[in-house]
């Protein structure tokens, strides 16, 4: 009898709960859809040190009752770099958060905010040389059909940045 009032008390507990989850529409703020400008099918185009143009492919979807936005990126023929980022709008800290896994063993996380019309995601880190490194990447010149990304880094705390690989976005039609 005991087991049963626990099953028909938990029953209760979580029926009730996702009913109020479901009433507050968790990722319907503003905010939540500041990533919505990226999601899509796209060809990328950028440009190597020697010159040469290579070109790819992301497909970003929003998943999860929209709450989650997932990539799919892949280098190409030419850079077989495959990889998959979640990024989500974190109420609690008021930021977005990234984290992105790839066929190279990498993963990366970040954190950032959409600020004058540029989604920004960073991240810092300590080198084995014992030195500290941020990481950003930008979306800017947001168009309902292009954008452009750069990958960036800093090894003075963000006082300046180099850029390490810009990425042309087209929409694929």
């Amino acid at each position: 009898m005991r087991y049963v009032f626990i099953g028909l008390f938990l029953f209760t507990f979580f029926s009730v709960d996702i009913a109020a989850q479901n009433r507050q529409k968790p990722c319907s703020q503003p905010e939540a859809n500041q990533f919505d400008f990226w999601v899509g099918s796209w060809n990328l185009e950028w440009q190597t040190q020697n010159g040469e143009i290579q070109k790819g492919t992301n497909v970003i979807s929003k998943i999860l009752g929209g709450c989650v936005i997932e990539e799919n990126f892949d280098g190409g023929a030419n850079l077989p770099l495959k990889g998959i980022s979640h990024s989500l709008f974190d109420r609690a800290s008021g930021k977005w958060k990234q984290t992105w896994v790839d066929n190279s063993g990498s993963y990366l996380d970040f954190t950032g905010e959409m600020k004058h019309g540029e989604m920004i995601l960073s991240r810092t880190f300590d080198r084995p040389d014992g030195n500290t490194v941020t990481q950003r990447m930008v979306f800017f010149n947001l168009g309902s059909d292009s954008l452009e990304w750069n990958w960036e880094n800093s090894s003075d705390g963000g006082k300046t940045w180099n850029l390490a690989w810009q990425i042309k976005y087209s929409r694929k039609k």
